[in-house]
């Protein structure tokens, strides 16, 4: 990404004027990319507004997925979009691990990462698991730091990374950016309070029965829901094995309060017998 920064300044005077000409018409929504095509009639300016235009919708698109960002209106969102980098991600790989510099946030634009970490033991814990829209790294924002965890592309994923230096000046310039930041670090720390209190105080079964319950709140409502892990990730994250994720969702079956369909998927029969597990 930075070789192609590179390029793209070293490009002719002509070039920069068609990739300013194809990103106004992309943000009218008046012109395609064929019609920027059309209009410098050669080859290579059609090329440079190709990757143009691409750079500037993948990079929209992905900002305008995270909370800290859609808020803006679209002169912010142009403005922040040249510091926006893009890095792709094969399932199984590691984005980073502890130890490693933390100097950057990362916006998943496509797929799922999960955050772990390991004990000395070697048993793992898994932190959460993030969406589309859902970004990680963000105490490097405040102080330079290395990574405490790792984090693993469960799928093929797109990340878009902006750093501290960068995401500090627009802090400063729009301070509605931090107030979301803010947000978001306190349904943060709220979540992972619930969660260390149920692994120390709740029964096995009565954690699953409540992160089903969750499962449907954040599934819309539908009591046919889809697990968003493994049963091993489960497992992890609710503080047990695996075996007892599978043996207390067989009871919670056999008690009439679910059913177990293929794959992940779980339809909820008695939501209101489930909360009080």
């Amino acid at each position: 990404m930075m070789k192609r920064q590179r390029n793209h300044i070293q490009h002719h005077e002509k070039q920069h004027q068609c990739a300013a000409h194809c990103d106004l018409h992309c943000r009218d929504h008046r012109n395609s990319e064929q019609d920027c095509f059309y209009n410098e009639h050669e080859n290579s300016r059609a090329d440079h507004c190709s990757h143009h235009i691409h750079k500037h919708l993948h990079s929209r698109a992905c900002i305008t997925l995270v909370p800290i960002f859609n808020h803006l209106d679209d002169d912010k969102l142009v403005e922040i979009m040249p510091t926006i980098k893009t890095a792709r991600y094969v399932k199984g790989e590691i984005i980073y691990r502890p130890g490693q510099q933390s100097d950057s946030l990362y916006i998943v634009s496509k797929g799922r990462i999960r955050i772990y970490r390991l004990s000395e033991s070697g048993k793992e814990q898994l932190l959460r698991i993030l969406q589309p829209g859902d970004f990680t790294g963000e105490l490097a924002l405040f102080r330079q730091s290395v990574h405490e965890s790792f984090a693993e592309a469960m799928t093929d994923t797109e990340v878009c990374m902006i750093t501290r230096d960068d995401l500090q000046k627009f802090l400063m310039k729009y301070p509605t950016i931090a107030i979301q930041i803010l947000t978001e670090f306190s349904n943060r720390l709220d979540e992972s309070e619930k969660q260390a209190a149920r692994v120390a105080t709740e029964r096995v079964e009565t954690r699953i029965a409540l992160y089903l319950s969750e499962c449907v709140e954040d599934q819309g409502g539908s009591l046919n829901i889809t697990l968003p892990m493994s049963r091993k990730d489960l497992a992890s994250y609710l503080g047990t094995t695996p075996e007892t994720i599978s043996r207390k969702l067989t009871d919670l079956e056999t008690q009439g309060y679910i059913r177990q369909m293929t794959g992940r998927k779980i339809q909820i029969l008695d939501l209101d017998g489930l909360l009080i597990v």
